[in-house]
């Protein structure tokens, strides 16, 4: 079966190794650097944690795949460093987690078995002793040498359903394929629609800021979700290197709207996100040490989206890094059986076509 793979994301890169793996003929296209846009940087948060008991079992199908991989990978792809989220609306999140038979524990702040970068907080903390840092720059070599030849460093202008298959060109070029996979980020919407597939297209702009870690405090530090509350920035926060800390936060969404420029909203998240350092984590410089930009969809959160029509299957969602391995696997079954995943998450609607 000859298959290409639009988009070279962890996502699209996960489904080429599942589709080699099968037996099919795949070609990935990416026209920038591997994992280099939505899946950029060296780390990134993994968690069991979720609000929905059915996204608590999926990221649990996605560790036990991940064991795999930093088998086959000679090194570990997560360091299990640990979880929590943090926030008045965490015991959404414990129901969830025992729904699932996930391990987790309640705490409060000041807790011995929390290591995190503040003392106090808003609202109980969840830990999610599963949870932990994926390394990205591990994943990254793991995935782009399994995938080795099939990746194809060009940008695909259109696709289009023809008679014998599925048309994919790039420049002057085309070539016909048994199906399409389309998994691009931020350019899936305009591929899709060409094939009549509708996603959705909108699009913010988003900056994860680190910084360096104070010598002192507690070790290994935690990856740490924290939840908006009374004017606090909601966060996401993990390493992002040695001595680095990774913050990301909720702006205000006018201040990252798509149509006022990347310029501007990487200025505003850049003081928000170091202000709330310097207020709230003592054990973290507020000196930006660096950042990785990226686009996102403010309009979807936790949650995996396919949508198919005819030979060509797209899936879309935010925050998928940590599903990469099941979504590869779920990416290829489909795309060979001509079958559609299931929806899962919030706005999960089943099955669509």
């Amino acid at each position: 079966m000859k298959v290409a793979v639009i988009g070279g994301g962890v996502v699209g890169l996960s489904a080429t190794v599942a589709l080699l793996r099968r037996g099919a003929d795949v070609r990935c296209y990416e026209p920038g650097e591997p994992m280099g846009e939505r899946s950029a940087g060296d780390t990134r948060i993994f968690r069991l944690a979720h609000a929905d008991p059915d996204m608590v079992a999926l990221a649990g199908e996605s560790r036990a795949l991940f064991v795999k991989w930093s088998e086959e990978a000679g090194a570990a792809l997560i360091d299990e460093v640990g979880t929590v989220i943090s926030g008045a609306e965490v015991g959404t999140w414990a129901n969830a987690m025992a729904a699932a038979g996930a391990a987790h524990e309640m705490v409060e702040a000041g807790s011995p078995l929390l290591r995190l970068p503040a003392r106090s907080f808003a609202g109980p903390a969840l830990i999610d002793p599963a949870g932990g840092i994926i390394r990205v720059d591990r994943l990254r070599a793991f995935l782009v040498d399994a995938i080795g030849n099939r990746l194809l460093r060009v940008h695909v202008d259109a696709i289009e359903e023809t008679g014998p298959g599925v048309r994919v060109t790039s420049g002057a070029k085309s070539s016909t394929f048994d199906a399409v996979v389309i998994c691009a980020g931020a350019g899936t919407s305009a591929l899709a629609a060409g094939v009549g597939i509708d996603t959705p297209s909108a699009l913010e702009h988003h900056l994860r800021v680190s910084f360096p870690v104070r010598p002192g405090g507690p070790a290994p530090l935690q990856c740490w979700i924290t939840e908006p509350a009374d004017g606090v920035l909601g966060t996401y926060q993990h390493l992002a290197g040695p001595g680095l800390w990774a913050v990301g936060g909720d702006i205000d969404a006018a201040l990252v709207t798509w149509e006022g420029g990347r310029q501007a909203a990487e200025q505003a998240s850049l003081e928000a996100v170091t202000d709330y350092v310097a207020e709230h984590l003592p054990f973290v410089e507020p000196r930006p040490a660096g950042g990785i930009y990226c686009t996102h969809n403010p309009d979807l959160g936790d949650g995996l989206q396919f949508v198919r029509n005819g030979r060509v299957l797209a899936m879309y969602g935010e925050n998928l890094m940590k599903f990469a391995p099941l979504l590869g696997e779920m990416l290829a079954s489909a795309c060979i059986d001509g079958s559609i995943p299931s929806d899962a998450g919030p706005g999960a609607e089943g099955a669509s076509s």
